[in-house]
């Protein structure tokens, strides 16, 4: 715009026609939707992301919104005002002073609630989301009060562009604001935000008396918004979770990543949970037990040596994909979904893809429909306790994947459940659905007793009909490179698969099929004498979120 043709008189005429309210409606809109896609990053490292964390995030919101609706528009009429309606922004952005600061310690004491493990996460998001929801609701009402003449021409103004803040606070957050910045920096962009409507909303009041109540209000929320970012990013936040030094820490467009050192372990967590775990000291050892399980096709394939290509899906830290490259004739690729995680264990975790080693960033079953090639071994690597991607689990993605293996292919499902009672539905389903597509199945726990843990599910092309004990000698003969007695010793046989159902694209229930093991230990087995956080067995018990063997609470979650 050249200099002739700017108008500071008829900028400000602009700016002035603008309604206030409805810009209120809108900045609470962007705002209320921002939160509840930020809510949904901050609660799932400690209760995970399953359906019941997501119905409550949405159920609260919504009844909050609700609630401030109703009483808003009771009070519309005699409370409706410019200067109630910053007042209205700044208590929001209070509250999300109060979430950078405190949420941390709110999320990790919902722990101690007696309350089942399937709606305990619904208390920590109405303590710190309900209240700024509630209040932001009041905005609608009040706002359709305001903008006078017609009450339904107002009110369906006032809505529509309340949707339109929602809509751009909902695609902002998800597909430009998380991917790019830390979770606190963005909820310091909504309190400012919110800030700045008020500011708005006060208008010459500000000039006119710059020492008004709501003008000093303003300054002071500012003030303690900006400290508890401040704080948030110096480490003095409330907090009651130490996991070790943290490394490296962002957030992923699916998920929290987070890399801490701990008693000379390197762990990567996801969603708060750990899912790879390696020494410092350039040891090429196995930190999480299971990963040894990866080697058992070596046994059971009736030419071990024709093993040439591996497939993983799921990447984490690359613990098995770098163990089969250091340690077998073999080429491996690994399909990956977050990009981040693929950058993150090149620069943390040793990842060199080479010759031998090729990283695809795409969703697995987009990989397998799209590539030509075959493989002797797929390992299925991409499941969590509580988050399961209901596409990898079913027969369907199955046949696909028989249909990428070799004439004599192997298939390694890692999956968490129990090997017995309520809490193995999701085990026996996926195995009576892998059933109807491979000749034979076998399975391997990895803890001896009956509780959530990592079974393998080792699928294969051809009858082979193996015995544990026939296992155990092969074990004794072959040079796999790794000990697998104790791998064999969970060996399980067939289970009753009558009462859950064949997983389908088009009915596939795997979050009914996890519930049962809500609210029950999930134990991991570390590698002998681990040392991570001061355990020194195969069965030591460590907090939730340590590298080594531990026992941990019901919401941990392991994948790769």
């Amino acid at each position: 715009m050249s200099r002739s043709s700017f108008d500071p008189a008829r900028w400000r005429s602009a700016l002035a026609s603008i309604d206030r309210a409805e810009v209120a409606v809108f900045v609470s809109g962007v705002a209320s939707m921002g939160l509840e896609i930020l809510a949904g990053r901050l609660v799932a490292p400690e209760f995970g992301s399953s359906i019941y964390t997501w119905g409550s995030i949405i159920g609260v919101f919504l009844a909050a919104l609700s609630a401030g609706y109703y009483l808003g528009g009771k009070r519309a009429a005699e409370r409706a005002t410019y200067g109630n309606l910053a007042l209205l922004l700044l208590n929001s952005a209070l509250y999300v002073a109060l979430v950078i600061f405190a949420a941390e310690a709110i999320l990790a004491s919902a722990d101690a609630l007696p309350i089942g493990a399937r709606f305990v996460s619904i208390v920590p998001v109405t303590l710190l989301f309900g209240p700024p929801t509630f209040l932001l609701g009041f905005i609608s009402p009040y706002a359709a009060e305001l903008s006078g003449g017609d009450v339904g021409e107002a009110s369906g103004r006032v809505y529509a562009v309340g949707t339109i803040g929602s809509i751009v606070g909902t695609f902002l957050t998800t597909f430009v604001l998380v991917p790019a910045l830390d979770v606190t920096l963005i909820e310091l962009g909504f309190g400012a935000l919110l800030i700045g409507g008020a500011f708005w909303m006060l208008g010459l009041d500000l000039v006119k008396r710059p020492r008004s109540d709501h003008a000093i209000r303003a300054v002071v929320i500012a003030v303690v918004l900006l400290t508890a970012f401040v704080a948030s990013s110096a480490g003095l936040t409330l907090s009651t979770a130490v996991r070790g030094d943290t490394v490296y820490e962002t957030q992923t467009p699916y998920q929290d990543l987070r890399v801490a050192d701990s008693d000379g372990v390197r762990t990567l967590y996801l969603d708060g949970q750990p899912h790879s775990a390696m020494y410092l000291d350039g040891s090429n050892e196995h930190v999480f037990d299971y990963t040894r399980y990866f080697h058992l096709p070596y046994l059971i394939a009736d030419s071990p040596e024709e093993i040439d290509d591996v497939l993983f899906v799921g990447g984490g830290g690359f613990t098995g994909p770098k163990r089969f490259v250091a340690d077998c004739n073999v080429s491996v690729d690994v399909v990956e979904i977050d990009p981040e995680v693929i950058a993150t264990s090149k620069e943390y975790f040793g990842v060199e893809e080479s010759s031998r080693l090729e990283i695809h960033n795409m969703d697995a079953r987009q990989y397998l429909q799209e590539t030509n090639e075959t493989y002797d071994l797929i390992v299925l690597d991409a499941y969590k306790k509580d988050q399961v991607p209901f596409h990898l689990t079913t027969v369907e993605f199955m046949r696909l994947v028989s249909s990428r293996l070799d004439s004599d292919g192997i298939v390694v499902s890692n999956i968490i459940s129990a090997p017995s009672g309520s809490a193995s539905q999701f085990y026996r389903a996926e195995r009576k659905t892998m059933n109807r597509v491979f000749a034979s199945t076998y399975a391997f726990t990895t803890s001896g007793a009956s509780v959530v843990q990592n079974i393998e599910i080792v699928a294969t092309k051809q009858e082979t009909n193996l015995t544990e004990r026939e296992l155990q000698r092969l074990n004794d003969r072959r040079s796999v490179g790794i000990d697998l007695t104790e791998a064999v010793s969970g060996y399980q046989g067939d289970v009753p698969t009558e009462d859950v159902p064949v997983l389908r694209d088009d009915r596939a229930p795997v979050d009914r099929l996890l519930d049962p093991m809500l609210g029950r230990r999930y134990v991991i087995e570390g590698a002998e004498n681990d040392t991570a956080n001061g355990s020194t067995g195969p069965n030591a018990s460590a907090p939730a979120g340590a590298a080594g063997a531990m026992a941990t609470p019901e919401r941990s979650a392991l994948a790769g």
